[in-house]
């Protein structure tokens, strides 16, 4: 039995789809159960990973657990003892390519996000373990940008020549259920990214090109940016991390990590893009941003 935190989010569903396709009996905890809509076949137990007092229930007879750094928050290390003291045999732990910047540094730990301490709760936990230090996700362009490209063909948005390699959340998924299902990525810690640098500017032109559609990218000055974000909901803390990463960051290349993993190559930002047009048509217009790491 595989025990499955944050497993309706972004990646969580997906690993729950690739596990199953598997044939692996699947647990996924969730506070709200009745609000979960899994797959048939998963058990959704309901229980608060970030609170491991109320994990009891969820840990019986579980061999395997994927820890979601979102989903635990603080309670990483606990979750992690509390699956010990049951038998629990192995940890996956999802984590983050800049875990070892300075914690300003790192936006995605002001939406919640503690990858470091899922990370080093996995590899202190005396149990087999593998860290997925994921790059920035490939749906992060459809939260960025996906409300303007719904309504109209500019995309306004700072940083135009700002690279790095998005990586598709179901290849995550695939090296998550390696991870879990297997012994071969034990005791690693796996820099996952797509197979490929590419600019904002290049993005939106990919996602153009699979719309039919020519989108123009027009760079709005950072001060700027960050009052609209800010003023669209977003925390502020969160939106300045963010930028700083923006301006800061060099180039980011590539690893390998996927295709070892997996034996093939990683899919390219236009695959994920192909695959998902519908985030970017026509429709209802949504909030959010990049839930960079």
């Amino acid at each position: 039995m595989l025990l499955i935190t944050g497993a309706t989010g972004a990646l969580g569903r997906h690993l729950v789809d690739t596990l199953l396709t598997g044939g692996a009996e699947i647990r996924a905890v969730s506070r709200d159960p009745a609000a979960a809509r899994l797959p048939a076949g998963v058990e959704v137990v309901a229980a608060d990973p970030s609170r491991p007092d109320t994990m009891d229930g969820a840990l019986a007879g579980v061999t395997g657990m994927f820890l979601h750094p979102r989903a635990v928050g603080d309670a990483a290390y606990g979750i992690v003892a509390a699956a010990r003291k049951y038998g629990v045999a192995k940890v996956v732990a999802l984590s983050a390519i800049n875990v070892d910047d300075d914690d300003a540094e790192q936006p995605s730990r002001y939406r919640g996000d503690r990858n470091r301490e899922a990370e080093e709760a996995a590899a202190g936990s005396g149990l087999a373990w593998t860290s997925l230090r994921a790059g920035a996700f490939a749906s992060n362009a459809a939260q960025a940008w996906g409300a303007q490209i719904r309504a109209g063909d500019v995309v306004r948005y700072p940083y135009a020549g700002f690279e790095e390699c998005p990586v598709d959340e179901r290849d995550l998924a695939e090296v998550a259920a390696r991870a879990l299902l297997t012994d071969e990525l034990v005791g690693r810690r796996l820099s996952l990214t797509g197979p490929a640098s590419i600019t904002h500017a290049d993005m939106v032109a990919t996602i153009g090109a699979a719309l039919g559609r020519p989108l123009r990218y027009e760079e709005v000055p950072p001060d700027l940016a960050l009052r609209g974000m800010v003023a669209a909901g977003l925390p502020e803390p969160f939106v300045a991390a963010l930028l700083r990463r923006y301006a800061q960051a060099p180039r980011q290349l590539p690893t390998d990590d996927v295709r070892r993993a997996l034996g093939r190559p990683a899919r390219t930002f236009a695959d994920w893009v192909a695959d998902h047009t519908d985030a970017f048509r026509t429709g209802p217009a949504r909030t959010g941003a990049v839930p960079a790491v």
